[in-house]
């Protein structure tokens, strides 16, 4: 399963034009859904379900086969089914393939600040003695926000909250 960022708007937009299995129903062969959702399968991909989540992005898991690779016609096949999807995922999220690459960085980065500005936090609190306790209290606070926001896949407010809390800290 992956989740992929879409661009403002976009759902709204699609949503308008009869939804993402409208859209995918142009790119894939046996399109069931509606709205927001949908499954169906198309060449070497067997089953392709998507919708996007309340957060509004893309979810989606795609089972394949592999082709036989000697075999001229199911490369074909396969390098169509590749080309497919690939427009799907385009006009599906509003970005190409190297800015959904470039989102995903992004997104994987404000992880990983919210987790060392957690680690960084609590090391410092273990060291610091001119800490009081009320701000011992409010930082582990914080901590309990950035860990269930990084849960619920929310790492813009994950990264949001560690900055804060390195500044309550610092």
């Amino acid at each position: 399963m992956e989740t992929f960022e879409v661009k403002r708007g976009l759902v709204k937009k699609l949503a308008s034009e009869g939804g993402l299995a409208s859209l995918a129903g142009k790119h894939f062969e046996n399109v069931d859904g509606s709205g927001d959702a949908f499954s169906g399968s198309h060449g070497i991909m067997t089953s392709i379900t998507a919708e996007y989540n309340s957060m509004g992005k893309l979810v989606v898991d795609v089972n394949q086969e592999r082709p036989d690779f000697d075999d001229p016609s199911a490369m074909e096949v396969a390098m169509d089914s590749r080309k497919r999807w690939s427009a799907f995922l385009d006009e599906a999220t509003g970005y190409s393939a190297k800015q959904r690459g470039d989102k995903a960085k992004e997104f994987a980065k404000k992880a990983s600040k919210a987790k060392s500005g957690i680690s960084q936090a609590r090391k410092f609190m273990e060291i610091a003695t001119n800490v009081s306790d009320e701000t011992k209290a409010e930082a582990e606070s914080m901590i309990e926000e950035i860990e269930a926001a990084l849960a619920a896949g929310d790492n813009t407010k994950a990264a949001g909250r560690a900055e804060k809390l390195g500044k309550l800290l610092g």
